[in-house]
């Protein structure tokens, strides 16, 4: 993608998707992870990696345990901001907005394409909070080996999450720190509004 390229783009998802094309072709591991910041109702933040599934109309969407702390958090303060940093390809792209569940069909097909050991893994994990050891998660997903020899029941807890943008900043690096941003900003409700382009300062 050229530096005019960006300059001329004017629909962010679009946009969005040509990068992540490019890093898909560049970066070695995991090129859909982003880190994923949350907030408590009362504003104290945290962050983590998570693994983009998915770039549509409805937003940028994962997965994850619901009953972990950024399920916590997004269930009491609907609000996440995500960046995603690829550092072979010296770019980066900021994304804020609210979120929401997706349906739960959509879990259940996202969750019976994984690997039967990651959906044995998903099921047997109470995440984010204290386990005993190692032995005990193996175990754990050993019994649920023998309860469900067959397809395995995606676990309630287990969700799916889009996060609507409001705001998609790009980021390019430049020589001497004179880098390229530009943030698109939405007006309008969602699946729909129009999107506002601002060249800003490094």
């Amino acid at each position: 993608m050229s530096e005019i390229d960006v300059e001329r783009a004017v629909d962010p998802i679009a946009l969005f998707g040509l990068w992540m094309s490019d890093a898909e072709a560049a970066e070695l591991n995991d090129p859909n992870a982003v880190a994923l910041a949350t907030a408590t109702r009362e504003g104290v933040p945290s962050v983590r990696m998570v693994l983009l599934k998915r770039v549509d109309e409805l937003g940028f969407c994962f997965y994850t345990n619901a009953e972990s702390q950024k399920g916590s958090e997004l269930a009491e303060n609907p609000r996440a901001s995500m960046c995603f940093h690829w550092k072979s390809l010296r770019r980066q792209v900021r994304v804020s907005g609210s979120v929401a569940e997706l349906p739960g069909e959509d879990a259940d097909e996202y969750f019976h394409s994984r690997s039967r050991l990651s959906q044995l893994g998903a099921a047997a994990s109470e995440q984010s909070r204290v386990l005993a050891s190692r032995e005990a998660l193996v175990e754990r997903v050993k019994e649920l080996e023998r309860e469900f020899p067959g397809e395995i029941p995606r676990p309630d807890y287990w969700r799916g999450y889009v996060l609507w943008p409001e705001k998609i900043e790009f980021w390019k690096d430049g020589e001497g720190r004179l880098h390229d941003r530009f943030l698109f900003t939405r007006s309008g409700g969602v699946c729909g509004g129009v999107w506002n382009k601002e060249r800003l300062f490094p």
